[in-house]
């Protein structure tokens, strides 16, 4: 026998040692390879991306968070946090093979405290929970176009909702953090305790720790006057450059979005959208419902097939901007834009029918999310006055580089228009430039990073 048939596999060896000290230190709180479920857990929403981490940790509680870190440690791994996996396409960039994925979707739960106008919200928690808790007190929260979104991932990454041009970021309702740190540490950090970690992980959030609990305040809004407008995708020049126009001057109370989207003729879609080329023009207008027609009277005047416009329970915002219920196979990127003259609208209109682009939109800012409160965190507020959106669908694993492609193209037909910013809660793909979303507050975020945690033991979707 010769020293080759000795040698060990040194490699392999560690994996094993490492599978064998999480097994023993979490028992069925962790799936590794060949598990049964591992393969469903370590599926994000996302369903277009294939994540291949060490292994997938199911934590149920706080504690739960405490020893999965630990063990993640003492085993030489990394640790990924992750509630929904929306923006799972932003760890492209990143190796898993050495990092436990930490699973909140069991985390969740919601306290209301309607004196207060705020909730306690757990890690994993949708925004749909937050909805449903709020909405029998007369409480609204500001959500994104889509209620399975995690409140954490969205709120501490800025979250432009429908109610953003009036009260601004998401970001700056969050008033405290709950957040197991690289120590194993569990941490409350707020605006008067830990300040400076409360300060980073209001945009750093997964950089700095596992988040297993928020609060947040919540708005005194019961309904609100709220649908859409639907012309053929035939009447989108007309429509795109009038939107453009009543934006400009649009008051702070209105926050809506503009949408060519490209149907396919799939049968568990409407009639009316089953293979059909549309213009969208969709949110929310925090007025009388008098105040509210008189502002959309340009746009009605139009004529629209469809005009859902009217007052709703403040519930129902969520499903106005129609985003899939479903876990989605997609392809995004965005940039936002300084204005939106004339020949960027032309621009626009043109770009959406590019082949492969499902949704080319554009969505109104300004207002109170471009304004940074004064005791804001790393992100307060967003540069810009419209965000312009691509999206394309990716049916099967080969489709990817040409929906990339086209998302890529989408957003590069208003390239003179682009300005230096992004919006986090958008930058759900690899290849973009984090720094560019903390301006003037990356420099000393990334030296909190170094602060809280110098073994970079987390694996953030949008790393600092």
């Amino acid at each position: 026998m010769s020293l080759n048939d000795l040698a060990i596999d040194v490699p392999h060896a560690a994996a094993g040692a490492a599978a064998a000290e999480l097994r023993a230190a979490l028992g069925d709180r962790v799936l590794l390879p060949g598990d049964d479920g591992f393969d469903a857990a370590r599926t994000p929403w996302n369903v277009a991306v294939a994540q291949r981490p060490f292994a997938v940790a199911l934590p149920r509680s706080a504690g739960d968070v405490v020893d999965v870190e630990r063990a993640a440690t003492l085993s030489g791994l990394r640790v990924a946090p992750q509630s929904t996996g929306h923006a799972a396409a932003a760890l492209g960039d990143t190796d898993l093979s050495h990092t436990v994925l930490v699973s909140l979707r069991g985390l969740r739960g919601v306290e209301v405290d309607a004196a207060a106008r705020t909730a306690r919200v757990l890690g994993g928690s949708l925004w749909n929970d937050v909805i449903e808790a709020a909405a029998p007190h007369g409480l609204a929260a500001l959500h994104g176009s889509a209620g399975d979104v995690s409140v954490a991932g969205y709120a501490l990454s800025g979250g432009l909702s429908f109610y953003a041009r009036a009260h601004g970021l998401a970001v700056n309702a969050v008033r405290a953090v709950e957040v197991v740190t690289a120590d194993g540490s569990l941490v409350r950090a707020t605006a008067d305790e830990n300040a400076d970690l409360f300060w980073a992980l209001r945009g750093g959030s997964g950089a700095f720790g596992v988040v297993v609990a928020l609060e947040i305040d919540l708005l005194p809004i019961a309904d609100v006057f709220s649908g859409m407008l639907l012309w053929d995708a035939s009447r989108a020049a007309d429509v795109a450059h009038a939107w453009a126009e009543w934006s400009a001057s649009a008051p702070e109370t209105a926050t809506t979005a503009l949408r060519i989207m490209n149907f396919p003729p799939l049968p568990q879609l409407p009639p009316f959208l089953s293979g059909r080329s549309v213009v969208v023009i969709d949110g929310a207008i925090e007025e009388t419902d008098a105040a509210a027609s008189a502002l959309l009277a340009p746009l009605r005047a139009l004529e629209p097939e469809l005009d859902t416009f009217a007052r709703i329970p403040a519930a129902a915002l969520v499903a106005v901007h129609m985003d899939p219920p479903e876990p989605t196979p997609s392809a995004t990127w965005h940039a936002m834009l300084g204005g939106l003259p004339a020949d960027a609208v032309d621009a626009f209109v043109a770009s959406a029918h590019a082949p492969g682009l499902f949704v080319q939109e554009l969505r109104h800012v300004g207002g109170a999310a471009s304004r940074r409160p004064e005791h804001g965190g790393a992100v307060a507020a967003l540069a810009g006055d419209y965000l312009l959106h691509s999206i394309a669908m990716v049916p099967a694993p080969e489709a990817a580089p040409a929906a990339t492609a086209a998302v890529r193209q989408g957003v590069a037909a208003l390239a003179p228009w682009h300005i230096d910013a992004v919006a986090l809660t958008f930058l759900d793909a690899p290849g973009a430039d984090r720094a560019v979303a903390f301006g003037d507050a990356w420099a000393r975020l990334r030296q909190l990073k170094l602060d809280y945690d110098p073994a970079n033991l987390f694996a953030a979707a949008r790393p600092v």
